[in-house]
């Protein structure tokens, strides 16, 4: 699978470990030697083990929390040292980019952090990045390297489709995430519906209308990411109101603050599907939560990449 094997590593910081093994045994290869750990100030210490001279260098190091700082600064102080190591690439793999949903100034004063973190991580010394689902697609443009936004619909809507429900459609939980949904209703062959909703507040959402009918209909709501999973769940009691027969929730980022996890377990969302972007700690964990592996996509990416294949290509194939 890999030309030049020898010139191709995989590393991984404290975030997300165990994808990035996945991802290494999906190819073929290990995890490079590196140890990511904390001085006793709290600062992050990056041992790399072996030689990155000349080499492509693909950092796993989704940009998510618990401590979302940590994981940032342990990408960008792994990349500095493979730079000052002479790697030929720095490709940073991040399947959650942290900080997306600060993509524009909504009032003054605001600053856009998307566009600060795509600045640092250039400044650190990184050559590429790939990642899975952006909060906003213009997020691309905030970079002048090459950055390549990977769908995580082909995994979720196969995974809907095995299930083989019956007259299904998608829907968009509010009107940004319609061009999202049109794709996965494509994917499976229905129609789509979109909840109009307003935020009196953050955090708070209100379902004011529904364009589209979910009478008698497997709804599946269809978003970027689940957070406290209020507007999800609330979303979906909409929909029973509205007349679906069931309700599930296809998320590619599970970050699950609180009290989500209490909110998903009491809704009517009969399963929430997720991919594992983000791990899942065990507190998170749920019966009507259900984790699809993203590895397979991330791993056929940084193959054509190293390879210097068409990446384009793959979205044809998925």
């Amino acid at each position: 699978m890999l030309a030049n094997e020898d010139k191709f590593r995989i590393f991984t910081g404290n975030a997300n470990p165990d994808l990035a093994r996945e991802i290494a045994a999906y190819l073929g290869t290990t995890l490079g030697d590196a140890v990511i750990n904390r001085f006793n100030n709290g600062e992050v210490q990056a041992m790399i083990n072996e030689s990155v001279r000349g080499k492509d260098v693909f950092i796993v190091q989704p940009t998510c929390g618990p401590i979302v700082n940590d994981n940032v600064m342990e990408l960008l102080i792994m990349a500095d040292a493979f730079k000052r190591a002479s790697a030929n690439h720095i490709i940073a793999v991040i399947p959650f980019y942290g900080y997306a949903r600060q993509d524009r100034k909504a009032r003054g004063r605001e600053p856009i952090t998307a566009k600060l973190m795509a600045d640092i991580l250039q400044c650190a010394g990184i050559t590429r990045v790939v990642t899975i689902d952006l909060h906003a697609a213009q997020i691309q443009g905030f970079f002048n390297i090459p950055l390549d936004h990977m769908p995580a619909a082909p995994v979720l809507a196969d995974y809907i489709k095995q299930k083989n429900l019956k007259d299904m459609i998608v829907v968009s939980p509010d009107l940004g995430g319609v061009s999202r949904a049109r794709v996965f209703a494509e994917r499976l062959n229905c129609g789509l519906a979109i909840i109009d909703k307003r935020r009196p507040e953050p955090g708070v959402a209100e379902v004011m209308n529904l364009i589209g009918s979910v009478e008698g209909k497997t709804a599946i709501m269809v978003d970027d990411m689940v957070d406290t999973a209020g507007s999800l769940t609330e979303g979906a009691k909409a929909l029973k109101k509205f007349g679906a027969r069931e309700v599930y929730a296809c998320c590619t980022h599970p970050i699950l603050t609180a009290p989500a996890i209490s909110r998903i377990a009491a809704s009517d969302i009969t399963e929430l599907v997720v991919t594992n972007t983000i791990p899942l700690a065990p507190e998170k964990k749920h019966s009507k939560i259900k984790v699809l592996s993203i590895a397979p996509i991330l791993a056929e990416t940084m193959l054509r990449i190293f390879n210097d294949w068409s990446v384009s290509q793959l979205f044809e194939e998925v």
